[in-house]
């Protein structure tokens, strides 16, 4: 079955406090995106960011982010006033979201909502912390933790604290219980409130497609509570680190600083920990978009300490077994393998292997170094079981990258459009066709590039650092011309819902 959705960041919903939430603007979006005749709707990772705002950078695996908490929703409940929201500074520019005054205004709230809700008693959240109790004790203690020491990545605590050691994860429970009381009532708020909203959206015939890296950061839960699982050394500091060797695009490579997997302590415990991972997201989301799906293949290592990728080196991942065990022990599941990047025959053979369909962006389809008629990014290589997209939360939006690319690659694009007209709008909207009119199964379209913005609105520039994940729909931006101008695109294509 054709199908079609929107790529639309939660924090890029319009919201009265500084950002996307699970507020009534996601609710009104889901029924735009069934008015407009789309089936998915696809998102970011879900967890709470650390340094750089990342959502590929999380402290937790498992856990929300806070930020996407509704306020309206804690002022229903009582636990906060409208004057307190308020009066609270998150930053003067709808367009974008201000990290640094979330932070600073989004927990000092959340903590009087905690103080006044009684949570103690509430039997939701005892069984929420009974049916979660694998990863969200941890999580709590972890960034109760990390708050007592200022913020500093867990390297940086008391050896005690740092190996935990029994003695003192006592000590710090007893110290620290409202603190981590206080970390868990978030999660529970958060769980609460997804939950609600993605059965708003199942309700109305909308799919979430979720996004998870394939890695977890150092400073976070994970790698503190399961140093087993990751290829650290004596002192729980990293042996290697995940990156992307040098290419084209980036000269010394991509250092990610991720830890590795340790994949033969995952082997020997029947992906034990993977499993747990994969399930709890198929409780979040319909369909999982697995990011730097390539790793499981094969992962380039980097050694701990280094500034660049130049010494980094491929090791073999887990392979095609770790997709047997998680159809044995979840069943048959949703999965979008993000197989792009550098791509070996034996990575398109794991893709092959598993059923998943991969990844198709018509930006890379142009690029003049690859102009041969086997490119794997022009649509008519494409295969059904695909997944096409204009571009992903990493690209340039289309209108952004048409102005960017060279003399020679628009003369490709034109050519391929049979569009020769000077007019970059026109090519934007040819180029959403042409996704749509492919024979992949499902075509994603970002949402800036329905609207024809330019770089400015661009979600994320790899290896950069301070100007990503800000990018805000307002409100009433998404008019009914313009629904309805999608759902009249979705239909031509037979793609609509």
């Amino acid at each position: 079955m054709r199908a079609s959705g929107i790529l639309l960041p939660v924090s890029s919903l319009p919201s009265k406090y500084g950002i996307g939430c699970f507020s009534k603007s996601a609710y009104e979006f889901v029924d735009q995106l069934k008015e407009a005749g789309q089936r998915y709707w696809q998102i970011l990772p879900l967890g709470p960011t650390s340094y750089g705002d990342s959502p590929y950078q999380s402290f937790s695996t498992f856990a929300g982010n806070p930020y996407f908490i509704s306020l309206e929703d804690l002022m229903e409940e009582g636990v906060l006033t409208r004057e307190e929201c308020d009066g609270a500074d998150f930053g003067s520019d709808p367009r974008s979201v201000d990290y640094g005054k979330m932070y600073k205004a989004r927990f000092p709230l959340l903590r009087k909502a905690y103080e006044r809700s009684d949570i103690s008693r509430d039997p939701g959240f005892r069984k929420f912390m009974e049916e979660n109790a694998y990863w969200v004790r941890d999580y709590a203690i972890f960034m109760a933790v990390k708050d007592r020491f200022g913020g500093k990545s867990w390297d940086n605590w008391p050896e005690d604290i740092r190996k935990r050691w029994p003695y003192s994860m006592d000590y710090y429970q007893r110290e620290l219980y409202f603190d981590i009381e206080f970390y868990e009532y978030i999660q529970y708020v958060f769980l609460k409130q997804w939950r609600r909203l993605k059965e708003y959206a199942n309700g109305n015939g909308i799919q979430i497609v979720g996004d998870i890296p394939i890695y977890v950061a150092f400073d976070s839960a994970d790698t503190w509570a399961n140093p087993q699982l990751f290829q650290l050394d004596a002192e729980n500091l990293p042996v290697a680190v995940a990156g992307c060797p040098p290419d084209g695009f980036a000269a010394d490579g991509q250092l990610w600083g991720n830890p590795l997997y340790d994949w033969e302590y995952h082997r020997d415990t029947g992906y034990a920990w993977w499993m747990s991972r994969l399930a709890y997201c198929f409780t979040l989301y319909d369909v999982v978009r697995i990011d730097h799906f390539r790793g499981f293949d094969e992962y380039f290592s980097i050694p701990y300490g280094d500034t660049t990728a130049h010494n980094g080196h491929w090791e073999k991942g887990p392979g095609i077994e770790i997709f047997w065990r998680m159809k044995e022990c979840l069943g048959e599941r949703e999965v979008i393998a993000e197989d792009l990047g550098y791509v070996t025959d034996s990575v398109r053979q794991l893709v092959r292997d598993t059923g998943f369909p991969g990844m198709k962006v018509l930006e890379f389809a142009f690029d003049s170094r690859d102009t041969g008629s086997a490119n794997d990014y022009l649509p008519h290589n494409y295969p059904v079981n695909s997944v096409v997209y204009t571009g992903t939360h990493d690209n340039e939006t289309l209108n952004g990258w048409f102005a960017d690319i060279r003399p020679e690659e628009r003369r490709l694009v034109r050519s391929y459009l049979n569009n020769f007209r000077d007019n970059s709008d026109e090519i934007c909207w040819d180029m959403i066709c042409t996704a749509m009119g492919s024979v992949s199964k499902l075509c994603v379209i970002p949402m800036q590039d329905y609207f024809g913005y330019d770089n400015t609105c661009r979600m994320n520039q790899p290896s950069t650092l301070g100007k990503n994940w800000k990018w805000r729909m307002t409100e009433g931006e998404l008019t009914r011309d313009m629904i309805l101008k999608i759902r009249d695109i979705t239909a031509r294509y037979g793609r609509l819902y």
